[in-house]
């Protein structure tokens, strides 16, 4: 390694470093001795995430400001001995050894929306694209981007040459075979993406409900085919999910949804340590007020909560129980028991039979019901979560639905109001510069504006327009990274794209800087036509900032609330 190019540390947002590694072979051995380390107790603080890219592996950490300066310093000196160690190896195949056994046949149906595009592009015609697709040797270097979505090397030079599409669509189906940047794969969930679409296949890539879940792993060898046209309608394991069945609770603690709300989903802490297999972490848009919902109920910070979006859900419960609903100011919310008002922001008794009723949030766009014992629903790939990006979870509430819930938790008294209140005038999004460089012109362009939130915003990423577009040669391309919540990544048409919990794991578009962790709560409550203004801060100052809003969330919960309903 310290032959070829000397492994280097990023600061990437204030949760998380990306190592430059120069090809896929050193980040897997990185991303080796990383585990190797963690494993052996020689880390000095639990990682969140390591997710291998092309050239690079993104270590994720645990929020922990007053350590963050030594935990670099730890990377880089694992990766600087790493550098001195290696004598540089074979790295003329930049992808895992081969695991061994025939390759994995895909059966494609050539019929994708860009397969004449790229003919036209290439100068050929579409025959000869899918001769070229189906010729190649291809190889599983890495997972990402969504759960088992496949990067395969070994593309023949005329489509390796191809680039994404200047606006990523918002939605590409389920089975979608593509390539770009010098990839192939194949889209196993239906999400957003920005590659060239050729064809698509029935066969399942991943099954949530199936260890070892993904079907294929780095190294797995893959040939795709022309899908005979005798092949029958539905491949045995690859039917497409049908309506799921109504949650049902397991004990007699329980609520039952009246009316489900706009967008209703359970979240928790999110999925960790599955970023690697491309399963997005998911989690609260704003964990700041998921935070203050548990913490007012008496709940573990993490603890499974309803996520409420724009207009809440009507829920009846079977047995008395103890809430709280908190968005990101007092009396943002319309909540009534049985059709009496209640306050937000303060725990809420409930008798058995009676209906909590959530109605329009009007400060901001997400609240969050907090139910003391917390929310006792299905756990999914590690999680209670729904995320939007792959459908992991039962996603959005349904009338019938059973909620259980845990064992009941003593809850606190009073949620003091916040120290600051937002000020009129555009949301100020704090950032980080990097881990990805803008020209300075370009940079300038980008924190000196004012951006406005498109209706396509969601879960997975807040699109954003403006006046004019990022100057489309400030963004240097890049080869396939790691991403975290928060990224603000910046696609050829030049307009910011700024990552929320549902996020792909790894993705193509270069992230020109984070929002800082203490403002992904603000970010999460921004709604359609909000305007957004960047603000450039440094590395000491977001730590600093984190300090702080830890102290006052801490002091922002106090007292106990009487523990019988109705007192």
């Amino acid at each position: 390694m310290g032959d070829h190019m000397k492994v280097s540390v990023i600061t990437y947002g204030d949760t998380a470093a990306l190592v430059a590694t120069g090809d896929v072979s050193r980040a897997h051995r990185v991303a080796a001795a990383l585990q190797a380390a963690l494993d052996g107790g020689g880390a000095p603080v639990d990682v969140h995430e390591i997710v291998i890219g092309f050239d690079s592996v993104v270590v994720q950490l645990r929020p922990d400001p007053d350590g963050h300066a030594r935990v670099l310093a730890w990377l880089r000196d694992l990766v600087s001995r790493m550098d001195g160690d290696d004598d540089g190896g074979d790295t003329a195949v930049p992808v895992p050894r081969d695991r061994g056994g025939a390759p994995v046949q895909i059966p494609v149906d050539f019929d994708g929306p860009d397969l004449h595009a790229v003919a036209s592009t290439l100068g050929t015609t579409p025959a000869d694209v899918v001769t070229l697709l189906t010729g190649a040797d291809l190889q599983v270097a890495f997972l990402g981007f969504s759960p088992g979505f496949p990067y395969l090397v070994g593309l023949p030079p005329q489509l390796a040459g191809l680039h994404r599409l200047p606006t990523p669509r918002t939605s590409v189906r389920a089975g979608s075979v593509a390539v770009a940047g010098g990839f192939a794969s194949v889209y196993p969930q239906s999400t957003p993406g920005g590659w060239m679409v050729l064809g698509h296949t029935k066969v399942t890539l991943f099954d949530p409900h199936r260890p070892p879940y993904a079907l294929l792993r780095p190294g797995d060898r893959v040939r795709f085919s022309v899908m005979e046209r005798d092949w029958p309608a539905e491949v045995p394991g690859s039917e497409g999910p049908d309506l799921r069945p109504l949650l049902a609770a397991r004990g007699p603690r329980r609520a039952e949804v009246l009316r489900p709300g706009l967008m209703s989903l359970i979240q928790d802490g999110g999925r960790r340590g599955l970023a690697g297999m491309g399963v997005p972490g998911a989690g609260p848009a704003d964990p700041e007020s998921m935070t203050l919902a548990n913490r007012l109920v008496g709940n573990a910070e993490g603890a499974a909560v309803l996520e409420i979006t724009v207009e809440g859900p009507a829920l009846r419960f079977a047995g008395a129980a103890h809430c709280a609903v908190v968005a990101t100011s007092a009396g943002a919310v319309d909540l009534s028991v049985d059709g009496l008002p209640c306050r937000d922001g303060a725990v809420v008794p409930v008798e058995a039979g009676q209906v909590i009723d959530i109605g329009r949030i009007r400060a901001g766009v997400r609240a969050y019901l907090a139910v003391a014992g917390g929310f006792d629903t299905p756990s999914v790939v590690g999680s209670r979560s729904s995320d939007l990006l792959c459908g992991l979870g039962p996603g959005p509430l349904a009338v019938g639905d059973q909620l259980g819930l845990g064992r009941p938790t003593r809850p606190h008294g009073l949620l003091a109001p916040p120290a600051r209140r937002r000020s009129e005038g555009p949301a100020a999004l704090r950032v980080i510069a990097g881990p990805h460089g803008l020209d300075d012109g370009a940079w300038e362009d980008l924190v000196a504006g004012v951006w406005t939130v498109e209706g396509a915003s969601n879960r997975v990423g807040v699109r954003l327009t403006g006046p004019r577009p990022v100057p489309a040669a400030g963004a240097r391309p890049i080869a396939s990274t790691g991403m975290v919540t928060g990224a603000i990544q910046v696609p050829p048409d030049g307009y910011p794209i700024v990552l929320m919990p549902d996020h792909a794991t790894v993705g193509g578009y270069p992230v020109v800087g984070c929002v800082i962790s203490s403002d992904l709560p603000a970010l999460g409550q921004l709604g359609p036509g909000d305007p957004v203004r960047f603000t450039e801060v440094d590395l000491d100052e977001a730590l600093r900032i984190a300090i702080q809003r830890e102290r006052a969330l801490a002091s922002r919960i106090s007292g106990w609330f009487p523990t019988r309903a109705g007192t």
